[in-house]
């Protein structure tokens, strides 16, 4: 895997609406100023790309403006890193404008860049991965850079500030505290906390033990079932079968998969319907670990378990469980392809390779 360089003060960094358009809403204006702030405040000089900030309709109605802005960021030499401003639901349509432009895939592999978001961005980092570089599934602008509170969440905070270094080695934590999600995302909510826990069971081991070793590869759960089945989207599935952009079975050997589920919480039947799915595809088979997000609000959080305990024991595949990526707050961040260790005797993750280039 081709990793891209870590970040530095005085960089410019890009924001892009690949999947909603909702940062280019008026009732987004503070949060957008609060963003904007903060990543000065980290030494990044932040560029909305053209496209970015055009808003819902116009971004649901222009997938190819949305892929622009993408290519736009790659080929802009000052830019050195690409934040996403959120999720959303089909990003998926964006590839095609992607993956059949030649000088943008080879200017991806020959100099790329830091990209880093969530939820239904697993589609760009499934097509990065398949171009062989390292992207990031971690901290977006909305959900984490522009945080109502007066401070970004500290763990999320501390997770951010991985992206400025590079050392041979990190251990993925288990935060203390969690965080329920706001249900006011208003002006009047600016400088309000969120509800927070501590953090009762850390990380939690549901099947295996000993040292497991393997590359990170994952992403949204549902995000994966609908790549592998296109239920939400037909279309969804006839672009990764023309594009081959799916994980193949032998992506998954020796993998740990990680991923996670979204804020539509699925109920457990769904939950284990979209197991079932990468049991099918023959991902069970291949995988030596899974490493599994903590729902957020820990929604289902008991039920999840017992459904995961049934897959990891029938399989034989070392499972740990309640780990701080994806939809719940706060965040880290978890970098494709790079090798990590999980000890489960320990409760451990830990990063076994630098993720940048330099």
């Amino acid at each position: 895997m081709k990793k891209p360089k870590k970040l530095k003060k005085g960089d410019y960094i890009a924001i892009v609406s690949l999947s909603s358009g909702i940062l280019g809403e008026s009732m987004c204006k503070h949060q957008l100023k609060r963003g904007i702030e903060r990543l000065e405040s980290f030494g990044l000089k932040p560029i909305f790309m053209p496209n970015a900030l055009k808003g819902i309709d116009f971004l649901d109605q222009n997938p190819k403006a949305r892929a622009q802005d993408l290519k736009d960021a790659f080929f802009d030499d000052r830019i050195k890193g690409i934040i996403c401003a959120i999720g959303g639901d089909d990003t998926y349509r964006l590839l095609p404008h992607l993956i059949e432009d030649e000088e943008f895939i080879k200017k991806v592999k020959e100099s790329p860049k830091l990209f880093t978001g969530f939820s239904d961005t697993t589609n760009n980092h499934l097509m990065f991965y398949k171009l062989g570089v390292v992207s990031f599934y971690g901290p977006n602008f909305l959900s984490d850079i522009a945080e109502l509170e007066e401070e970004m969440l500290p763990y999320t905070k501390e997770a951010f500030e991985t992206f400025f270094k590079n050392p041979n080695t990190r251990l993925i934590k288990s935060s203390p505290i969690w965080y329920l999600e706001r249900n006011d995302f208003s002006v009047e909510a600016l400088g309000t906390k969120r509800k927070s826990q501590s953090e009762k069971f850390g990380y939690k081991v549901l099947y295996g033990n000993g040292k497991i070793t393997g590359g990170l590869l994952g992403g949204c759960l549902e995000s994966l079932y609908d790549g592998y089945t296109g239920t939400r989207y037909p279309m969804q599935r006839e672009i990764y079968i023309k594009y081959k952009l799916m994980p193949d079975l032998f992506d998954w050997e020796d993998k740990i998969l990680f991923f996670e589920t979204s804020e539509e919480t699925p109920k457990p039947n769904e939950f284990k319907t979209y197991l079932e799915e990468l049991e099918r595809q023959g991902v069970f088979d291949k995988i030596v670990a899974m490493m599994v997000g903590k729902p957020q609000n820990e929604i289902y959080f008991d039920e999840y378990n017992k459904i995961l305990s049934d897959f990891a024991s029938k399989h034989k595949i070392p499972t740990i469980v309640n780990i701080n990526f994806g939809h719940a707050y706060p965040r880290n961040v978890i970098p494709y392809g790079i090798t990590a260790t999980i000890d489960f005797d320990l409760g451990i993750i830990s990063l076994n390779e630098p993720v940048f280039s330099d």
